[in-house]
């Protein structure tokens, strides 16, 4: 039972945003072990269809398989929208997305009932959300906006740049005028440019990172399989390792920018083979 206590986490994202939701699992859960795959080589997932998407997230599972991970956490809200009970099917072990955390946040916090979520494409267009938030709170009213262009700047590293601050305001003037008083962050890229969007909105609204909600639901669903690692890791163990289909030593600097645990190396893995 211990050997599967100590087993890692696997998260996998289609690039870096899901290095937000690495961050707060090693914040909060800071016994676990974390296994990061980020698909590099086929960033966005945002425009790309539902089939695809799901293709890609199975592989990713496969290969997350080989690395005898006791959980898996869908980094990715476009993967979550779409292909999460697929995964759920292939995976043999607890499987948790960021889309029901994120809803179950924004219920929660918003004042006058009307949030609004910006997200990629496949997000927006699978109303997830939406559906997930009318589930909790049939009298909510949700505003979806796409954002497309934001997964691109951040993976870019224009995170304070005048061109995404423009970006930005075109996209959220929509949800300004609606009057949101709760913005869901429906992409674990979006915390990196968080501090421009907050600008933009007001403080006067909240923005909603599914990253801290989806780290405290994974405590519980690893206490409720009893595989929660209570052992401290002994000093010097290199706990975290990093994965990606392309690209790995610009990874390694926005990871490294990122998570205040330094990363070592990121390795490169043929996806496409598994």
């Amino acid at each position: 039972m211990d050997n599967k206590k100590e087993a890692p986490v696997g998260v996998f994202d289609s690039g870096v945003g899901g290095l937000t939701v690495a961050k707060e699992i090693m914040y909060q859960i800071p016994n676990e072990k974390v296994i990061y795959f980020g698909d590099t080589a086929r960033v966005p997932y945002g425009n790309k269809t539902k089939e695809t998407v799901t293709k890609y997230a199975l592989q990713i599972v496969r290969f997350l398989k080989t690395q005898q991970v006791k959980a898996i956490v869908v980094a990715c809200n476009t993967a979550s929208a779409y292909a999460l009970e697929e995964i759920e099917a292939a995976a043999d072990v607890p499987v948790i997305g960021v889309v029901k955390p994120g809803a179950k946040m924004a219920v929660e916090a918003t004042g006058n009932g009307r949030i609004g979520v910006i997200g990629t494409r496949g997000t927006i267009g699978s109303e997830t959300y939406t559906t997930y938030i009318r589930q909790l709170n049939p009298d909510m009213e949700v505003i979806g906006k796409e954002c497309p262009l934001f997964v691109n700047l951040v993976e870019e590293g224009l995170w304070e740049d005048p061109v995404t601050e423009e970006i930005a305001r075109r996209y959220l003037t929509d949800l300004i005028d609606v009057g949101i008083d709760t913005l869901i962050l429906g992409c674990t890229h979006y915390p990196m440019i968080r501090k421009t969007i907050q600008r933009i909105v007001g403080d006067g609204v909240r923005l909603v990172n599914p990253a801290y909600e989806t780290a405290r639901e994974l405590k519980t669903l690893l206490e409720d399989h009893d595989i929660l690692n209570e052992k401290a890791p002994g000093l010097g163990t290199n706990m975290h390792r990093f994965f990606v289909s392309d690209a790995a030593e610009r990874f390694q600097i926005f990871a490294n920018s990122i998570l205040k645990y330094g990363i070592l190396s990121a390795k490169v893995i043929h996806i496409e083979e598994y």
